[in-house]
């Protein structure tokens, strides 16, 4: 049978981090294409002894149909700390608990977009959220990151400019791929110039509770008294990837849209994984185990950058990030970047080519992305090692 493909999908294609992923599944490569947290940062027992304690004491609650907007006091428990922490919720604002932070994309755009309207994004940025984007056919619009975040003149031209924009997307600290940080002037700037333009701010922050040096910033959410930025965060980076719980605090206007859209997509997030995520918090001290975690990180991106210094020379430039996951890497205009990816693969070490992080497969960059917090200290140092042999041939 001939299968005819609806025009959202028929257009993506397969995620280039994901596909590079398969590589990965031979134990001898080297994954540094890779994003999962390190298997040091789970906290194993506690998740365990909370999980047994759920199904000793409550499992009805837990196996039971929940509501769509989250388990009740793990979004009164999320927006406390948020308030308290971080500035983050005003009254008009609500709370709704999603399924990994990749459906707080899929929701807001769902909710805001219709086809043709235009989304603008950093550029790099997020291959998840900009083939979520894709996928309801929007239009990208990339606005260049620089070294202390998004290019602020070029973004108030392509407001001026673009057509139906609905939102800009950033993902301001530790920025994936680039590994940037937003300047709190930038950030600033960002919230003026949407509010001047009337567009909504969608704010990524799966990585922000992983600094491992320089100052907290505060987030564009926090200076919102107009309700135009929906926030979003994440469990994945800071307690587990596999247990799928996310939350957004937008406007109550927004959140009740969202509500009804993750109605029609799974109901809602599933009631264990939300119970772990409540007990958690609740009864551990799990500030503890950020800081903790924060303290593998930092070691591993040391490592990987002075490897880098040592190896590369003067073929890779690169800013030392202040957190996250990733370092992002240029090549010296004189290498094919995507030949240099497909020899590490060659020679079993796995990178990501920067093209997968573009609005358009077609734009071109020197840049490549690498994980520190998945593979060993071994590894690292092993991985690091062999690309710079293969540049040494260059």
């Amino acid at each position: 049978m001939d299968y005819i493909f609806s025009d959202k999908i028929s257009s993506l294609k397969p995620s280039a981090i994901r596909e590079i992923l398969k590589a990965t599944s031979d134990p001898g490569v080297i994954p540094l294409a890779a994003g999962n947290p390190s298997a040091e940062a789970f906290p194993v027992e506690e998740v365990k002894k909370i999980t047994e304690e759920i199904l000793k004491e409550d499992p009805i609650l837990a196996l039971q149909y929940g509501v769509t907007e989250g388990y009740n006091p793990l979004r009164e428990l999320i927006s406390s700390y948020m308030k308290e922490k971080y500035n983050i919720g005003k009254e008009s604002d609500s709370i709704i608990i999603t399924a990994g932070a990749q459906q707080i994309m899929d929701l807001t755009t769902k909710v805001l977009l219709n086809e043709g309207d235009t989304v603008i994004c950093e550029a790099p940025s997020f291959i998840g959220s900009l083939n979520c984007f894709r996928s309801y056919n929007a239009k990208l619009c990339g606005v260049e990151v620089e070294a202390d975040g998004i290019n602020v003149e070029k973004l108030e031209e392509a407001l001026k400019t673009e057509k139906n924009v609905k939102f800009i997307y950033t993902i301001p600290n530790f920025q994936n791929p680039s590994g940037v940080t937003m300047s709190l002037e930038k950030r600033k700037k960002v919230y003026e110039l949407a509010k001047k333009y009337n567009v909504l701010i969608l704010e990524d922050n799966p990585y922000g509770d992983l600094r491992v040096s320089g100052e907290h910033l505060p987030s564009i959410k926090s200076f919102d008294e107009d309700g135009i930025v929906i926030y979003g965060g994440s469990f994945s980076k800071i307690l587990s990837p596999g247990i799928r719980v996310g939350y957004v605090i937008a406007n109550e206007k927004l959140i009740a849209k969202m509500t009804v859209g993750k109605q029609a997509t799974d109901v809602h997030t599933p009631m264990l994984t939300q119970l772990i995520v409540y007990k958690w918090m609740k009864e551990y001290d799990f500030e503890k185990h950020i800081e903790k975690i924060c303290g593998i990180y930092k070691s591993k991106l040391e490592l990987m950058c002075d490897n880098i210094d040592k190896h590369f020379g003067d073929k890779v430039t690169y800013v030392r990030p202040e957190g996250g996951l990733f370092v992002w890497c240029r090549l010296r205009d004189d290498i094919d970047m995507l030949s240099f990816c497909a020899e590490a693969v060659k020679n079993k070490v796995a990178v990501v080519p920067g093209t997968a992080f573009m609005m358009n497969a077609d734009d071109k960059t020197q840049c490549f992305r690498m994980n520190f917090s998945t593979p060993s200290d071994e590894k690292i140092v092993k991985g690091i090692e062999i690309l710079g042999n293969i540049l040494s041939k260059y």
